[in-house]
């Protein structure tokens, strides 16, 4: 999950990045209002990140005004907020803003990261805990990957790789798609990483999972029984 964190506190902005980042999530960080909205519109058809964490208290501009701006903008991106604000007041302001949730300061990592897992899932419109496609199951919260119920080991990367396609059977995914998925602004992307941790989870799942499709990018083929993909390319190698 690529996250997008608009805290302009230094002290906590560093632990969130570097927590978040050892539970696997790839995370960018803004520090003031204008770089948040910049970022969370972003370019293209689809936004960049999977959620966003928002401050309320930001300099240039403040965390409510980027809120609306998003929503404005028809940006469906989920907002969690993080702020020192407690009262009721703010809360339903920030709520009827269009935020998804809200979670005061100071707050626990662990229940930051849960309440991040259940916003994903809603966006994705799933209510199981797990993703699951055929004989595999993926446990998002734990990063467990498991193959007819036997555990397989993946790297936070191929991880991360795998819960994108799995979450969207049918999609086709660009190189540079899957590239925003797995590397955060402060990470070296190699030329062909994607083809590599692609070429693992095939060998560890098999070849049929992960399909080619010419030119264009990646897709993991719907089920029988799924319902039809918009995204879905035509024409594989």
């Amino acid at each position: 999950m690529r996250v997008l964190l608009v805290e302009d506190d230094a002290m906590i902005g560093d632990s969130v990045k570097v927590a978040l980042r050892q539970e696997g999530f790839t995370v960018d960080w803004v520090r003031d209002g204008e770089a948040g909205l910049a970022a969370a519109t972003g370019q293209g058809d689809e936004p960049c990140y999977d959620l966003v964490l928002l401050d309320l208290g930001l300099p240039r501009r403040p965390g409510l005004d980027v809120l609306r701006a998003l929503r404005a903008r028809g940006v469906s991106t989920p907002v969690l907020i993080l702020t020192a604000r407690d009262a009721v007041a703010d809360r339903v302001a920030g709520l009827n803003a269009g935020a998804d949730d809200y979670l005061i300061k100071p707050f626990d990592l662990q229940e930051l990261a849960a309440r991040m897992h259940a916003l994903a899932r809603r966006a994705e419109g799933r209510a199981e805990p797990l993703l699951s496609y055929g004989a595999i199951t993926l446990n998002p919260a734990t990063r467990e990957a498991r193959l007819d119920g036997d555990p397989v080991r993946l790297s936070a990367r191929e991880f991360a790789l795998l819960s994108a396609l799995m979450a969207r059977p049918g999609k086709v995914w660009s190189v540079p798609q899957l590239q925003e998925r797995l590397y955060g602004w402060d990470d070296e992307v190699g030329s062909n990483t994607v083809e590599v941790y692609i070429h693992a989870l095939r060998k560890k799942f098999g070849a049929a999972l992960i399909r080619n499709i010419r030119g264009v990018g990646y897709v993991m083929p719907r089920l029988e029984g799924d319902a039809p993909d918009s995204d879905a390319g035509k024409g594989t190698a």
